[in-house]
């Protein structure tokens, strides 16, 4: 594959490669019907959500796509329309694999997958977490336990992936499928992980894959995980909330949450991309919003005075960042499309309509 930005889809005219994380808890299943209740999707956290302190900006609704379900067709080639109206290359799905051949969540990829729609382009995200009860008050309540059973069970998961890894939509750098790990330093032994997963790809018929590993510093405080370089990683991807973290902004925040009784408030910031560590591997991440409340109530974390024009200002940050990089790694991942109870998407809303959408594009231009 050549270097250049015309060899990557539908980018023509944009400076960097826009991904976005796309969440598939839109649809019930059987294992949140028994945790949470009948017909629990992640509509059901945003539809009651509530103004926890003034000026707080909750509930936030749904507008062009409406309280969708991703089992309708239908529904996501409205979605993939309206990304690659605004720019965005593809969808980076969230993948649950707990060990032993446990998947959940995973219909509304195998039907894009399996039917060839829409055509946008997509990778994969494997969020290797443990799931427990956290956000709803019971942080010791297991639901599903993340496991690592060794190279067979690898083996069976990369083999899973092979018809993905192997579609014509699915997002490349230098041929290379793209596949990111949402907590690498729970692997029991990253480098080893990243050598198997090579090693497999290669035997498959594959370039190798691109391998990204998410360096999580959400608010400042240090990376969990630093060492994806010499695990052998072909990039990191630093996650830090948009929010201005300053001896000044903790006070305030620790003497609100005292009077109100949480949750956080923190000030939205359009400059974190100023603290990004300059290393040639990192790729940055762009969040339009943070506001998790809708699932976490008042043990949520909000990052206030969010606007699409601080959006704009941060992606337009981010791209420059980007500029001295090859095209192909030119990658500017945005978190998220649809977290909508976390209050981070760019699909429509009706308060602020296709603004977010807009500022993106403008960002990239």
């Amino acid at each position: 594959m050549t270097d250049d930005l015309s060899a990557v889809r539908d980018v023509d005219g944009l400076r960097a490669r826009a991904l976005a994380f796309y969440l598939p808890q839109f649809f019930p299943i059987p294992e949140n019907d028994r945790w949470w209740g009948p017909g629990f999707t992640e509509w059901t956290n945003v539809a009651r959500a509530r103004r926890l302190f003034p000026c707080h900006r909750q509930p936030t609704l749904p507008a062009d796509l409406g309280f969708y379900d991703l089992r309708v067709a239908e529904t996501r080639h409205a979605q993939s329309e309206l990304a690659r109206r605004y720019g965005i290359e593809g969808f980076v799905y969230w993948h649950y694999w707990f060990g032993g051949g446990e998947r959940i969540l995973d219909r509304p990829f195998r039907e894009v997958l399996d039917s060839g729609e829409p055509d946008i382009g997509f990778a994969l995200a494997w969020a290797n977490q443990t799931w427990t009860g956290t956000w709803h008050g019971a942080p010791d309540k297991i639901l599903k336990q993340q496991t690592y059973p060794g190279p067979e069970d690898d083996a069976a998961h990369f083999t899973s992936l092979l018809p993905a890894f192997r579609d014509d939509r699915y997002l490349r750098v230098d041929g290379k499928p793209i596949f990111y790990v949402f907590r690498p330093e729970e692997l029991p032994d990253p480098a080893a992980f990243v050598e198997r997963w090579q090693m497999m790809a290669r035997k498959a018929g594959l370039d190798g894959l691109y391998l990204v590993a998410e360096v999580s510093d959400l608010l400042g405080g240090g990376p969990r995980y630093t060492a994806f370089e010499a695990d052998g990683f072909d990039a990191g991807v630093y996650m830090r909330l948009p929010v201005e973290v300053t001896r000044g902004t903790r006070l305030r925040m620790r003497a609100m949450r005292k009077s109100l009784g949480g949750p956080e408030i923190w000030p939205y910031s359009d400059r974190i991309v100023d603290t990004y560590p300059r290393i040639p591997l990192l790729q940055p991440c762009v969040y339009p919003n943070w506001d998790n409340t809708p699932r976490a109530g008042r043990r949520g974390l909000v990052a206030h005075g969010a606007t699409p024009e601080k959006f704009g200002r941060s992606v337009a940050s981010a791209v420059d960042l980007l500029g001295n990089r090859r095209p192909q790694e030119r990658l500017l991942w945005v978190k998220s499309w649809n977290e909508w109870a976390e209050g981070n998407h760019l699909e429509p809303d009706l308060r602020e309509g296709h603004a977010w959408l807009e500022a993106l594009r403008a960002g990239l231009t």
